[in-house]
């Protein structure tokens, strides 16, 4: 166990699950919230949120998803089931509880946000709220795709492709790919300091991460709409939360609440004035709403 040298009051230490090592780091005391990072990013992307949620009572973990960060990049498959938001979901099960938690809330941006999809379907009594941002379900978005959505969210379709062809065209040069993919959706400039990307950056230069993310995005376009079409016509039962950027992508080209409540049968609904990258990006607003939300 180690301070972290970004999230304040902040300790970080590794925990061995049933078939990987999750880093995670956590501080706080009380009702228990899970928050859940994106693409390309790690826990780090709380910096500016998880203490403020500690100073309001709340025991906070923010792991790193398996494949991302210091967690460990599990070898996959041609059915790339090890990336699966199905494994990624029952992932932080354990991980929950690990640490003496059954239920909980959990906040979950980008790639996270559809790992909090899948664990509310999967474990429905272990997710007492869940609050999703800058995302659409991955169905909804896969099925409505046009030559807009496609050029704009083109890693969607890029980092698919097979034989590590993404995987070695990024690896030469990760820090302008990285950097281009970053300042592509923030909108409001300075919002991702140069120590968050450098430490982005050391993660993303990993050889194992980059083809765990791409497997990770390869599992988003085959097994997850699997799962998703098995699931068609369950709702998830606990009250849901879709936050967005007016300024990001999904926030203008899709009526994102009208999307969750295909999905969800408690859902609210808000849209913050900023782009994709919301926990660094409006954190203050986001942390409000999260507070507000977890109140009831």
């Amino acid at each position: 166990m180690v301070a972290s040298a970004f999230l304040e009051g902040f300790d970080v230490q590794k925990v061995q699950l049933p078939d990987l090592t999750i880093n995670y780091a956590s501080a706080g005391t009380g009702p228990p919230i899970l928050l859940l990072h994106g693409h390309p990013q790690t826990h780090v992307v709380w910096r500016k949120v998880a203490p403020r949620l500690v100073e309001a009572g709340y025991h906070v973990i923010a792991p790193d998803l398996r494949g991302y960060g210091d967690s460990d990049k599990p070898q996959s498959d041609p059915s790339h089931f090890q990336y699966s938001k199905r494994v990624m979901a029952a992932d932080q099960i354990a991980l929950m509880k690990h640490l003496g938690h059954e239920s909980f809330s959990v906040v979950g941006h980008d790639r996270g946000g559809r790992v909090v999809h899948r664990l509310a379907l999967d474990f429905p009594d272990a997710v007492e709220r869940l609050i999703v941002l800058d995302i659409a379900p991955t169905q909804t978005m896969y099925a409505q795709t046009n030559q807009e959505f496609a050029t704009r969210y083109f890693w969607w379709f890029f980092l698919i492709q097979p034989d590590g062809l993404p995987e070695k065209m990024i690896a030469s040069d990760p820090e302008y790919f990285l950097r281009r993919h970053i300042a592509g959706q923030v909108k409001i400039e300075g919002s991702v300091d140069e120590v968050a990307i450098a430490e982005y950056l050391r993660s993303y230069s990993d050889p194992a991460t980059l083809h765990a993310i791409c497997e990770d995005y390869r599992a988003a376009a085959s097994i997850d709409l699997e799962h998703d079409r098995e699931d068609q016509t369950r709702r998830i039962n606990a009250p849901l939360m879709a936050i967005w950027g007016a300024q990001s992508v999904v926030g203008e080209l899709y009526d994102v609440k009208a999307t969750w409540q295909e999905k969800a049968t408690r859902v609210l609904g808000v849209a913050l004035p900023c782009g994709h990258a919301i926990p660094e990006e409006a954190p203050v607003e986001l942390t409000r709403h999260i507070l507000g939300f977890l109140a009831g």
